[in-house]
This record gives C-alpha cells, sequence and structure tokens, in this order.
C-alpha cells in the first residue's frame, strides 16, 4: 500500500486537475439529485450527513471519506441503512476528489485542512461546502475565494446563521439606519462545553484505525501525541487539536466564528485597519497553547469598533442573550439578537412591520446556489466568509505578537514583519495551498 500510495501521490495534483469539468451538468439540473461526499465526520461532518439524508429530494449520498476507518465504517453503514444503497469509502480525499459521480462535497476536517480541501475540490470540479472557519490562515483564505472564481465553483462557508431568516431581515433593517449609524458591534462567546484541561501528552503509537500522515496533510511532520491523562485516542484527537495553533484557531476560530461573522455582516465595514487582542490560557494547566480568555478590538478607517470577547471558564449565560450571541449599538438605538431591537430611552422595544421571509436551512442555500450558478443565492458569498475569518485570524495574530497592529485591508498584510509571518505557514511538501492570487 506505502508503494502504490507513494506513486499515487506523485500524480494526485495532475490528475485532481484533469478531473475539472467532468462533473456531470445534472448539477444544473432542477430534476436531478445532486450525488454528494463528505469529508472528515468524525464531528460536525456527521451532522452534515445526518441532515442531507433527510433532504432525499434534493441530494444522495454516493461517497465518504475520513483518515479514520472505523469513523468511515460507520458512516457507511448509517448511509446505507438510510439510503439502501452503501457509499464508496475512501480515506484519502485526493482519490475521493478523483471521483467522477460526486458533484458536491462537505468539509468537516480540522481546521487545518479546510482551504486545502476546497481548493483541491474546486480543481476538480467539484462545489464546496466548507466549515468554519474556512482558512487556517489569511493567505489561505484569500485562495479559496480565487479558486471558486477561477474554477466557477460554489463554495458556501459554514457559518449557518446567515440562513437565519430573521437575522437577515433584522441585518437587513441595521444597514438601512433602523437604529442609525453603528458605532460599536459585539460579538462574544462564553461557552464551558469541551472546554476543560486537556491533558498533556507525549509521543507514542498511533491507533491502527487512524491514517496519522493523511491527518496531518498540510501540516509538517510531527509524532503522534498519546494523553497520558485522559482516556482518548490522542492529545489532538479527537477534537481538542482546536487548542494547537498548528491544527486549529482557538476559540475565536472555533465557535467565535460564528458570532465573528455576524459582527462582521452587521457592522459592515470592510476590514479593520487596526486590531489589539489580550488574554490568556488560565486555570487550566494543561497543554493547550490557545487562549480561553481573550478580548479583541479591531478598529476601522471611520474609527467605529468591533469587539469580541472569548470566555471558557465558568457558565456565562448573559442577560443579553445566552451564552453566545451579538449586540450592534447605534445613534439611535441598539439591537440584541434573539432579543430584538430597543431604544435607548430606557430600552423600550421597537416594533419592526417587516415580515421574515424563510428561505429555508443552510443546505437549501447550498443546493439552490449549486443548481443556479449564482454566488447571490448562498448563505454567504464566498469572499464575505474569508473576511468574516480574517477578523478571527487578526484577533489571534495580534494575541501572539503581544501588541496593537497596523492592517492594511487591501494587502491583506500588516505594518509590521513579525506579525506578517502569521499570514500563512510552512507546509508539507506535497500539500501545499496553491498561490492563486
Amino acid at each position: 500500500m506505502s508503494i502504490s500510495r507513494r506513486s499515487f501521490l506523485a500524480s494526485s495534483a495532475a490528475a485532481i486537475v484533469a478531473a475539472r469539468g467532468s462533473v456531470r451538468a445534472a448539477a444544473a439540473d432542477a430534476n436531478s439529485r445532486i450525488r454528494m461526499c463528505t469529508i472528515g465526520f468524525h464531528g460536525q461532518g456527521g451532522s452534515h450527513i445526518r441532515d442531507i439524508l433527510k433532504m432525499k429530494d434534493q441530494a444522495e449520498y454516493v461517497a465518504l471519506c475520513d483518515v479514520d476507518s472505523e469513523v468511515l465504517e460507520k458512516g457507511a453503514k448509517l448511509v446505507e441503512e438510510a439510503q439502501g444503497k452503501r457509499p464508496k469509502t475512501y480515506r484519502d480525499i485526493r482519490e475521493a476528489l478523483n471521483d467522477k459521480n460526486i458533484d458536491a462535497v462537505t468539509i468537516a476536517t480540522p481546521n487545518h485542512w479546510h482551504s486545502l480541501a476546497a481548493i483541491w475540490a474546486c480543481q476538480a470540479g467539484k462545489d464546496v461546502y466548507v466549515e468554519k472557519p474556512m482558512s487556517h490562515n489569511i493567505f489561505e483564505g484569500r485562495q479559496v475565494v480565487e479558486a471558486a472564481k477561477k474554477h466557477g465553483r460554489i463554495v458556501q462557508h459554514g457559518t449557518q446563521s446567515r440562513a437565519d431568516a430573521r437575522l437577515i431581515r433584522d441585518i437587513k433593517l441595521i444597514h438601512k439606519g433602523f437604529i442609525g449609524d453603528i458605532v460599536e458591534s459585539r460579538g462574544y462567546v462564553y461557552k464551558n462545553g469541551n472546554r476543560g484541561a486537556i491533558g498533556h501528552g507525549k509521543p507514542g503509537p498511533v491507533p491502527s484505525n487512524l491514517d496519522w500522515q493523511l491527518w496531518q496533510g498540510p501540516s509538517p511532520d510531527h509524532p503522534f501525541m498519546i494523553n497520558v491523562d485522559r482516556k482518548k485516542p490522542g492529545l489532538f484527537v479527537h477534537y481538542d487539536w482546536h487548542w494547537f495553533w498548528e491544527y486549529g484557531n482557538g476559540e475565536i476560530g472555533n465557535q467565535g466564528v460564528h458570532q465573528m461573522d455576524v459582527a462582521v455582516w452587521g457592522h459592515n465595514k470592510g476590514l479593520p485597519v487596526s486590531v489589539h487582542s489580550a488574554g490568556g490560557r488560565f486555570g487550566l494547566g494543561d497543554d493547550g497553547q490557545t487562549p480561553n480568555t481573550q478580548a479583541t478590538t479591531f478598529k476601522y478607517a471611520d474609527n467605529t469598533i468591533l469587539t469580541f470577547e472569548v470566555r471558557n471558564l465558568g457558565s456565562f449565560d448573559e442577560a443579553e442573550g445566552g451564552n453566545c450571541g451579538n449586540s450592534f449599538f447605534g445613534t439611535k438605538g441598539y439591537y440584541v439578537r434573539e432579543k430584538g431591537f430597543f431604544s435607548y430611552d430606557g430600552g423600550k422595544p421597537i416594533k419592526v412591520e417587516e415580515a421574515v421571509e424563510d428561505k429555508g436551512s443552510k443546505w437549501n442555500y447550498f443546493f439552490r446556489a449549486i443548481r443556479s450558478r449564482k454566488q447571490e443565492d448562498m448563505s454567504v458569498t464566498t469572499l464575505d466568509a474569508h473576511r468574516s475569518c480574517i477578523h478571527c485570524h487578526l484577533g489571534n495574530i495580534a494575541f501572539r505578537v503581544g501588541h496593537s497592529l497596523g492592517f492594511d485591508p487591501d494587502a491583506e498584510r500588516f505594518h509590521d514583519e513579525k506579525a506578517n509571518k502569521y499570514l500563512s505557514r510552512e507546509y508539507r511538501s506535497g500539500f501545499e495551498v496553491p498561490k492563486l492570487a
């Protein structure tokens, strides 16, 4: 297997590109079901499968891909029971993308794989639903935008708040000046589930069911780390890779990207000109690297601000509406997600006359866009998704360098060379994210 795989790797990029344009015309045929493959589904990808299996009039599963053979087998059995037919199974994403029977893929791998998987899928002529964040760094996100444009693919981002009918109406009202000019937007994430101490690791044997080389993918080779404190497959797998810079983006790029996306959407000022972020990893004493307490402030060219807070210690159900939320403060009033619009005069509710127009779930948006080939039919354009992800990356970079940073929103670069080193990363040979712009 290792010899044939080595031979396969040498020609994989060319094979993926050669597959471009092979997708059948059925993707644009309103009467045909879109043939799906989910890539990576131990966590969020599992919900992709369960959701799409319920949409039999829209799509069908023809393949699944995961680097864990046990996860792959469970997924295949689930699909077979629901559809009456077993899907093809792949451990290597490149083999899956060479399957001409696949029209579209959903990607729910660890973050460090998101952009490369999406770009390869675009090159192979597949449409893409990619989980948040779309990128592991700023450079990667820009290349996904360019890949979608170059290959004419639909690439929808997994920030599903953009499909929330009530929120769509309310953000439109904010943009129209319903509460005046927005001077501050706020997002916060106070979550404690799966956010406790993750333990410590040491090099150890790789579980037989896991292809560790493929799991690492774009990341340079590192030893597999067993967890010496917890009963789980390893220190990174599953889920806790979120808290390591090599593979994840911390809480601001995990749950936080959802609330960040709403904050950026509502603020509607593009990219900031400066950012400051501070905090730390407190009260855990583990090997995790990313902060569990982080406060970030973005300033825009018009001097308005967007503030974002992460806190994972304890349980914090704020009066604003839960442990994750958004607020917008205008010159005439304010808005709290899930609660509505209010005046500054004693916090009196402001009545909204406009009706809510429900266009369905995130999957309805995705499948509609696949058939129409229109970016505007997605819940969020690829470029807008990139901009929201940039905010998460900016916060993390400012935190890592330890001081405020000036940012050029047009060049997507800092006025600081130390910070610019975090715009991209070192890639493993054969798994480089290609520069397309």
